[in-house]
């Protein structure tokens, strides 16, 4: 079967589905990753086809308006920046999916390009799939992940969701009616087009651990919770020599590192890292990512991507931003976390980490400095409760298949059709 997976983002929003691909591959589909033209070579390491979108997502960020999210200081206030931004990209994009799409017999679709994808599908008359990797449907169980933690009860919380939801459709309601109209479809809202795909309970597959997030109780027919998607990693990648000789030459580290994420004055964040990591006595594996961090020092090393599942495993605990694939990664290898979310999601998947045992608490970026940061350290890196805690649910989360079920759904596709 020709499969299209379809996502957009930063490199947290990818690479899960160069796992997820690879293993479709290996199962005998046709996988295209559609995504931005700087994520080639992670679908290419993968063996997976591609098919560049435009836009790059790190200038993006990293320019005027991208760095204006940061002078949001709620989760609302910085959604309401993000869809200004993304609606003036969202239409190129669009444009951009049709041929893909027009090649493919299935879709599957991550919840920034859902609503496009579902225009698409019914266009060229496909089956879709959403492969979601935050729990974005309503719930009374949470707040809805991109605007907090602090719960509203269960109405507000159901609200708190659909009110996210209403707003990022208004990211894509330009693009969709042209696309209709582009592909012979009837006029149709995106938000009545969304509650019928809930009517119809549209299928979506989230990627991670039922562990991590349970599935919520008053969630729809058709949303399944079923464990991560792993970034592809070539069996035959190693370490850089460099990294291997500093976890070699003393106790284990922490990594520090921010992903994706962007910070309005790198040398600020840096300088208040490593002061963290000296004030609590360990040694430190800088991450430079998208936030230009780095740490200079015989107790210190400054790195570029590394692969997490291979570095992580090796180190004290882990200092990120809390997004979905750096928090699944710290899970994975069995490691505690101390989180410094930045925007969106993040805030809510440290809160889950703390409430899993495996994190003493975060440092929210804006409130970033060693007097903070330090005891957080301390007790991440030398407290049996947290260690042992994360070493079991590591064990416990990589023993799930995250991507069977997707499997499953399209092999049930493939016998119907």
């Amino acid at each position: 079967m020709r499969v299209a997976l379809m996502t957009a983002g930063s490199r947290g929003d990818v690479a899960p589905c160069t796992g997820l691909g690879h293993a479709l591959a290996r199962a005998g589909h046709e996988v295209t990753l559609v995504t931005h033209g700087r994520f080639e070579g992670l679908a290419k390491e993968a063996g997976l086809g591609f098919h560049a979108l435009p836009v790059d997502p790190r200038a993006e960020l990293e320019s005027g308006a991208g760095q204006g999210l940061h002078r949001a200081t709620t989760g609302a206030g910085k959604l309401a920046r993000m869809i200004a931004l993304a609606r003036s990209l969202v239409a190129d994009l669009a444009d951009a999916m049709v041929a893909p799409a027009r090649q493919a017999d299935v879709l599957l679709l991550s919840a920034v390009l859902a609503p496009v994808g579902h225009v698409l599908a019914e266009g060229f008359g496909l089956p879709s799939l959403g492969v979601y990797l935050q729990p974005l449907a309503p719930t009374g169980e949470f707040l809805a992940p991109v605007v907090g933690v602090r719960s509203l009860g269960r109405t507000g919380n159901r609200l708190s969701a659909r009110a996210v939801n209403a707003a990022l459709d208004l990211i894509f309601v330009e693009a969709a009616r042209g696309m209709r109209s582009r592909l012979g479809l009837p006029p149709a809202g995106v938000r009545a087009t969304r509650h019928a795909r809930e009517r119809q309970q549209w299928p979506v597959l989230h990627g991670f651990s039922p562990l991590v997030v349970p599935r919520p109780r008053d969630w729809r027919a058709g949303l399944d919770v079923c464990g991560y998607w792993w970034p592809h990693c070539p069996p035959t990648t190693q370490l850089p020599s460099s990294v291997r000789d500093f976890l070699l030459a003393g106790p284990p580290p922490v990594f520090v590192g921010l992903g994706s994420a962007t910070v309005p004055d790198p040398e600020r964040t840096s300088a208040d890292l490593v002061a963290s990591l000296r004030a609590a006595g360990l040694r430190g594996i800088v991450q430079r990512g998208w936030a230009g961090l780095h740490a200079e020092g015989d107790d210190m090393l400054t790195v570029d991507e590394l692969p997490h599942a291979l570095v992580f495993p090796h180190t004290a605990a882990v200092v990120h931003h809390a997004g979905a694939g750096t928090t699944a990664a710290a899970l994975r290898a069995g490691v505690p976390s101390v989180p410094v979310p930045v925007q969106f999601d993040a805030a809510f998947w440290a809160s889950r980490l703390k409430a899993l045992g495996v994190s003493p608490g975060s440092v929210p970026l804006r409130h970033l400095d060693a007097r903070a940061l330090t005891p957080l350290l301390t007790r991440a890196a030398r407290s049996d409760p947290h260690r042992d805690r994360a070493r079991h649910l590591g064990a416990l989360i990589r023993a799930e298949d995250g991507c069977g079920p997707v499997l499953s759904w399209l092999d049930r596709l493939d016998r119907v059709g």
